[in-house]
């Protein structure tokens, strides 16, 4: 199994840096996870779209799922060109206007998840934990293989993340905020509370996504590192992590 960071800002994208998208793969199957602002350019970079299979989307904030309408258009002209055959499954939280968005396009459709799934697409198994976010948001774990990918996603620090994301073979967990800020009323993690999920899960790596836009992000990394696990790296587009 393996997965491509292909952005990992938060709130809005930098110059060829996108917002949240990550590609897992294996055997020959692509699941995209989030397709913020900015992922569709990059993401061409690695894959041919027609060649995604499904996506999940972790919530509806626009640094999360911002390209996917354009994506589905995609879609819809290339199975008109007779370059993909298969249907678009987008999966997300229960939201009417989501489920509307996806299915007024062709050849997509909308399945909805909640804590209590358990999805089996493709070769991986997936399920969700609910976040502390302002909007409906879930982590998301994927499993193939007797390997395991945990995302995250946005949310303040909840100790059943730990559980969630024990002994995890890639944490992939927000870090939004330096250490010493307070991150409960926007939902979020600082660096300092993304290494104690990452030591205390005991992870064996992490990479710190939803980077924030100002500030030395090595400091980020230094604090989390500081908290007791070693093998943690920021996120950076295009970085391929093979399980």
């Amino acid at each position: 199994m393996d997965c491509r960071v292909i952005g990992m800002w938060g709130g809005f994208p930098k110059k060829n840096g996108p917002c949240s998208g990550y590609l897992i793969q294996h055997e020959g199957f692509s699941l995209l996870i989030d397709c913020g602002s900015g992922v569709l350019t990059e993401l061409q970079n690695y894959i041919d779209l027609n060649d995604i299979n499904h996506v999940i989307l972790s919530h509806y904030h626009y640094d999360h799922f911002s390209d996917i309408g354009a994506y589905l258009f995609s879609r819809l002209v290339n199975t008109h060109l007779g370059r993909v055959g298969e249907e678009l499954i987008v999966y997300g939280p229960a939201d009417e206007d989501m489920k509307r968005q996806v299915e007024d396009v062709a050849y997509s459709r909308f399945t909805s998840f909640s804590e209590k799934s358990k999805l089996e697409i493709g070769p991986f198994t997936c399920t969700f934990m609910r976040n502390i976010h302002p909007v409906e948001t879930y982590s998301i774990k994927i499993e193939c293989d007797n390997k395991s990918i945990v995302f995250t996603s946005d949310t303040s620090f909840k100790h059943d993340l730990i559980s969630f994301a024990a002994n995890s073979d890639l944490l992939i967990t927000e870090c939004s905020l330096y250490e010493g800020i307070d991150g409960v009323g926007s939902g979020h993690m600082t660096s300092e509370l993304a290494g104690i999920l990452a030591y205390q899960s005991n992870a064996k790596k992490v990479l710190l996504t939803h980077l924030p836009h100002y500030g030395d992000l090595n400091d980020l990394l230094d604090s989390a590192k500081k908290q007791g696990n070693q093998n943690i790296e920021l996120a950076e587009p295009g970085m391929l992590i093979e399980l």
